[in-house]
Protein backbone atom coordinates (compact mmCIF):
# COMPACT_ATOMS: atom_id res chain seq x y z
CA UNK A 1 0.00 0.00 0.00
CA UNK A 2 1.50 3.34 -1.16
CA UNK A 3 0.33 6.78 0.54
CA UNK A 4 1.76 10.37 -0.56
CA UNK A 5 1.24 13.61 0.72
CA UNK A 6 2.32 17.22 0.04
CA UNK A 7 2.61 20.01 1.73
CA UNK A 8 3.95 23.54 2.14
CA UNK A 9 5.90 25.10 5.46
CA UNK A 10 6.67 28.47 5.65
CA UNK A 11 9.96 28.36 6.75
CA UNK A 12 13.54 27.95 5.19
CA UNK A 13 14.45 24.21 3.72
CA UNK A 14 17.62 24.47 6.58
CA UNK A 15 15.27 24.83 9.09
CA UNK A 16 12.96 22.18 8.18
CA UNK A 17 15.95 19.98 7.32
CA UNK A 18 17.10 20.77 10.97
CA UNK A 19 14.15 19.97 13.06
CA UNK A 20 13.44 16.68 10.52
CA UNK A 21 16.67 15.61 11.56
CA UNK A 22 16.75 16.45 14.88
CA UNK A 23 16.88 12.57 16.03
CA UNK A 24 17.47 13.15 19.48
CA UNK A 25 14.10 15.46 19.75
CA UNK A 26 12.00 12.44 17.79
CA UNK A 27 13.88 10.04 20.61
CA UNK A 28 12.90 11.70 23.45
CA UNK A 29 9.36 12.75 21.90
CA UNK A 30 8.52 8.90 21.45
CA UNK A 31 9.95 8.23 25.01
CA UNK A 32 7.30 11.29 26.36
CA UNK A 33 4.50 8.99 24.69
CA UNK A 34 5.58 5.89 26.08
CA UNK A 35 7.79 4.36 24.04
CA UNK A 36 11.06 2.54 24.44
CA UNK A 37 13.82 3.92 22.65
CA UNK A 38 16.98 1.91 21.76
CA UNK A 39 19.73 3.36 19.67
CA UNK A 40 21.40 0.40 17.90
CA UNK A 41 24.13 2.27 16.34
CA UNK A 42 27.22 3.74 16.90
CA UNK A 43 27.12 6.92 14.74
CA UNK A 44 28.34 10.51 15.98
CA UNK A 45 27.12 12.46 13.52
CA UNK A 46 23.68 11.58 11.93
CA UNK A 47 23.69 9.73 8.31
CA UNK A 48 22.18 6.81 6.46
CA UNK A 49 23.09 4.05 8.96
CA UNK A 50 21.42 5.38 12.13
CA UNK A 51 19.02 2.73 13.63
CA UNK A 52 17.01 2.15 16.35
CA UNK A 53 14.41 -0.56 18.17
CA UNK A 54 11.41 0.84 19.37
CA UNK A 55 8.88 -1.09 21.30
CA UNK A 56 5.12 0.73 21.83
CA UNK A 57 1.76 -0.60 23.16
CA UNK A 58 -0.86 0.02 20.58
CA UNK A 59 -4.33 -1.56 20.60
CA UNK A 60 -3.36 -2.93 23.63
CA UNK A 61 -0.81 -4.79 22.54
CA UNK A 62 3.51 -4.76 22.76
CA UNK A 63 4.67 -3.71 19.03
CA UNK A 64 8.33 -3.88 18.06
CA UNK A 65 10.12 -2.63 15.27
CA UNK A 66 13.76 -1.49 14.12
CA UNK A 67 13.96 1.55 12.19
CA UNK A 68 16.98 2.44 9.83
CA UNK A 69 17.69 5.35 8.22
CA UNK A 70 18.54 4.33 4.52
CA UNK A 71 19.51 7.29 2.52
CA UNK A 72 20.13 11.01 4.33
CA UNK A 73 20.95 13.83 1.72
CA UNK A 74 20.76 17.05 3.88
CA UNK A 75 18.43 19.72 2.46
CA UNK A 76 16.87 17.15 -0.33
CA UNK A 77 15.85 13.46 1.19
CA UNK A 78 15.37 11.41 4.24
CA UNK A 79 14.69 7.75 3.85
CA UNK A 80 14.05 5.09 6.46
CA UNK A 81 13.15 1.51 6.63
CA UNK A 82 11.10 0.35 9.02
CA UNK A 83 10.69 -3.72 9.83
CA UNK A 84 8.36 -5.06 12.05
CA UNK A 85 6.78 -8.87 12.48
CA UNK A 86 3.58 -7.96 10.69
CA UNK A 87 5.08 -5.72 8.03
CA UNK A 88 7.70 -3.76 6.57
CA UNK A 89 7.93 -0.39 5.25
CA UNK A 90 9.95 2.47 3.39
CA UNK A 91 9.04 6.17 4.42
CA UNK A 92 10.61 8.65 2.13
CA UNK A 93 10.63 12.52 2.86
CA UNK A 94 11.72 14.61 0.36
CA UNK A 95 12.63 18.57 0.70
CA UNK A 96 12.24 21.22 -1.94
CA UNK A 97 13.18 24.72 -1.32
CA UNK A 98 9.62 27.14 -3.16
CA UNK A 99 11.52 30.45 -2.09
CA UNK A 100 14.02 31.70 0.56
CA UNK A 101 11.28 31.27 3.55
CA UNK A 102 9.11 28.23 1.80
CA UNK A 103 9.44 24.77 1.35
CA UNK A 104 7.74 21.98 -0.01
CA UNK A 105 7.65 18.55 2.07
CA UNK A 106 6.88 15.29 0.30
CA UNK A 107 6.03 12.50 2.23
CA UNK A 108 5.66 9.13 0.55
CA UNK A 109 4.97 5.46 2.73
CA UNK A 110 4.93 1.82 1.04
CA UNK A 111 3.86 -0.51 3.54
CA UNK A 112 4.28 -3.99 2.44
CA UNK A 113 3.15 -7.21 4.55
CA UNK A 114 5.24 -9.85 5.65
CA UNK A 115 2.39 -11.95 7.21
CA UNK A 116 -1.26 -13.17 6.58
CA UNK A 117 -2.70 -11.53 9.07
CA UNK A 118 -1.00 -7.94 7.99
CA UNK A 119 -1.84 -9.24 4.38
CA UNK A 120 -5.85 -8.79 5.38
CA UNK A 121 -5.28 -5.44 7.55
CA UNK A 122 -3.79 -3.63 4.34
CA UNK A 123 -6.15 -5.26 2.16
CA UNK A 124 -9.06 -3.48 4.48
CA UNK A 125 -7.09 -0.27 4.52
CA UNK A 126 -7.06 -0.27 0.90
CA UNK A 127 -11.19 -0.60 1.01
CA UNK A 128 -11.03 2.67 2.86
CA UNK A 129 -7.98 4.31 1.20
CA UNK A 130 -9.72 7.58 0.12
CA UNK A 131 -10.13 8.16 4.40
CA UNK A 132 -6.29 6.86 5.10
CA UNK A 133 -5.20 9.03 2.68
CA UNK A 134 -7.02 12.14 4.29
CA UNK A 135 -5.61 11.06 7.79
CA UNK A 136 -2.18 11.06 6.21
CA UNK A 137 -2.36 14.49 4.66
CA UNK A 138 -4.19 15.59 8.07
CA UNK A 139 -1.02 14.45 10.15
CA UNK A 140 1.36 16.03 7.65
CA UNK A 141 -0.42 19.11 8.04
CA UNK A 142 -0.48 19.54 11.73
CA UNK A 143 3.24 18.20 11.61
CA UNK A 144 3.88 21.12 9.13
CA UNK A 145 1.97 23.72 11.65
CA UNK A 146 4.32 22.68 14.38
CA UNK A 147 7.21 23.43 11.97
CA UNK A 148 6.15 26.64 11.04
CA UNK A 149 5.77 27.81 14.79
CA UNK A 150 9.12 27.09 15.88
CA UNK A 151 9.82 28.71 12.90
CA UNK A 152 8.50 31.56 14.00
CA UNK A 153 9.76 31.32 17.46
CA UNK A 154 12.57 30.75 16.69
CA UNK A 155 13.18 33.85 14.50
CA UNK A 156 11.42 36.14 17.10
CA UNK A 157 14.17 35.18 19.74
Amino acid sequence: MKLTAHENIEAPVGFVNNYLTDFDFWERSAMRRGAEVERLDHLQQPGAGMEWRIGFLYHAKKRNLELKLLKLEPEHVLEFDCMAQPAEAVLRIELAEMGPRRTRVSVHLEVKPRTMAARLFLQSLKLAKAKVTRRFALRLSQSAADIEDRFRQATKA
